[in-house]
């Protein structure tokens, strides 16, 4: 480890999108940075466009393989010395209903969007005791409440809200365990492509009160909080990125 770095981070899904963002803000701020995804081009790619360099190393792993994330960690450990952080944003989308969801993508959702934090955490909690570090998971507003057609998705990460929770009560105050829920973010690997413009992220962005939809920054920004010092009196919460969406009743405005 580098001469002055202060924390040794681990982010999965590091690849694109909020986890590339959120592995800059914490290279940014003097951290270790541990790029974790099934592809070392892509993370190479993340170092590689690092805003103020940093400190990164980059492992591949199948987070669905439980003896692969426990090589994963012990790697780090021994390689970095110590583990402070572990930010489980790896996730994949799914679209369907229980009629057009076959079962082989409802467990393939279930494994990466669920089970890999399952994998993940269980592998890192010890590590995370010795250094009194936390672990943030990256879950969605797609987990806070039900969306047409996303039945898988919001199934895994309405798990994963209590999941954080019960992890939260079962390693305080030793570790904290929080999760961020985003809204529609570009740029990611599953709004890949959209703009601004985009008939779909213009729905989105009418629906929300901030009239727009979300950039990888803004959430990298919360992980962070949670992630410093600012927050040390903080576990279990649930915190939605979502530019005032989730404080919505779904009326239309009736005063303008």
């Amino acid at each position: 480890m580098s001469e002055g770095t202060e924390r040794v981070v681990v982010v999965t899904g590091a690849g694109s999108g909020i986890g590339a963002a959120v592995a800059h803000r914490f290279a940014a701020e003097g951290a270790a940075v541990v790029l974790v995804g099934r592809t070392r081009e892509k993370l190479d790619r993340t170092a590689a466009t690092a805003p103020d360099g940093g400190t990164f190393l980059a492992r591949t792993a199948d987070l669905t393989v439980p003896d692969e994330v426990d090589a994963l960690i012990a790697s780090v450990v021994a390689d970095l010395g110590r583990l402070d952080v572990l930010v489980n944003n790896a996730g994949v989308p799914s679209l369907g209903t229980v009629e057009t969801v076959t079962p082989e993508e409802w467990r393939a959702v279930m494994a990466i969007d669920l089970d890999a934090v399952y994998h993940t955490s269980r592998a890192s909690i010890r590590h995370l005791r010795a250094t009194g570090g936390c672990i943030v998971n990256v879950g969605s507003t797609a987990g806070l409440g039900g969306d047409h057609g996303m039945v898988a998705y919001n199934t895994a990460k309405g798990a994963l809200v209590n999941l954080t929770r019960a992890m939260a009560l079962d390693h305080s105050p030793e570790v904290r365990v929080n999760a961020v829920h985003p809204g529609f973010t570009l740029n990611t690997g599953i709004t890949a492509g959209a703009t601004p413009e985009a008939p779909l992220v213009r729905a989105f962005a009418e629906r929300i009160p901030f009239g727009r939809v979300a950039e990888p920054e803004e959430v990298a920004g919360v992980v962070a909080f949670l992630a410093g010092p600012d927050a040390r009196y903080v576990t279990g919460a649930q915190i939605p990125v979502d530019g005032g969406l989730g404080a919505m009743s779904g009326q239309p405005r009736i005063v303008v």
